[in-house]
């Protein structure tokens, strides 16, 4: 619940994992592909950032917007009726990395509130996960801004709502 920023290359996963949906279950992915239309036009109005290409904004205010944008909205990838990611397999960084422990911009440690009650910050650092160690995903990120000619972050509606 809730959007997040994704980069191109999560776009792009995104994207190719709707089009293996289609092919093996095409209700399934025209009913993701519903959800995200749906939930561009309810985003668009307040989006912070261009509502045309998805791109979300770079300056400070605009982040700052960002922070309290539309943290009620479902993930047009989850399917509300049976709870489960109609594109888990796909999915993007940030739900890959939910839960464990993972250093965030600023230096603190970025953890599930639920999964570790009760203990000491060295406990729950003890427990770190370094998501990308040699950093591929950056790299890939910029091959894929490259190869597309959008450059930025997105967000997993705008994604997936295409044509």
């Amino acid at each position: 619940m809730g959007v997040f920023a994704i980069s191109q290359l999560d776009a792009a996963r995104l994207q190719r994992g709707l089009l293996e949906l289609a092919q093996r279950d095409p209700e399934r992915a025209d009913a993701v592909r519903q959800r995200a239309r749906e939930a561009v036009a309810r985003l668009s109005p307040d989006f912070p950032g261009d509502p045309a290409t998805g791109l979300l904004g770079k300056t400070k205010a605009q982040r700052k917007r960002f922070e309290s944008f539309a943290n009620d909205e479902p993930c047009p990838a989850l399917d509300l009726d049976e709870g489960t990611c109609d594109l888990y397999e796909v999915r993007p960084i940030t739900c890959r990395t939910f839960g464990p422990p993972v250093r965030v911009e600023g230096g603190g440690l970025g953890v599930c509130e639920l999964c570790y009650q009760g203990l000491s910050e060295k406990e729950v650092a003890a427990c770190e996960m370094i998501p990308d160690p040699d950093d591929m995903e950056s790299r890939l990120t910029k091959q894929v801004e490259k190869s597309t000619g959008k450059r930025g972050d997105t967000i997993v509606a705008f994604a997936l709502a295409g044509p």
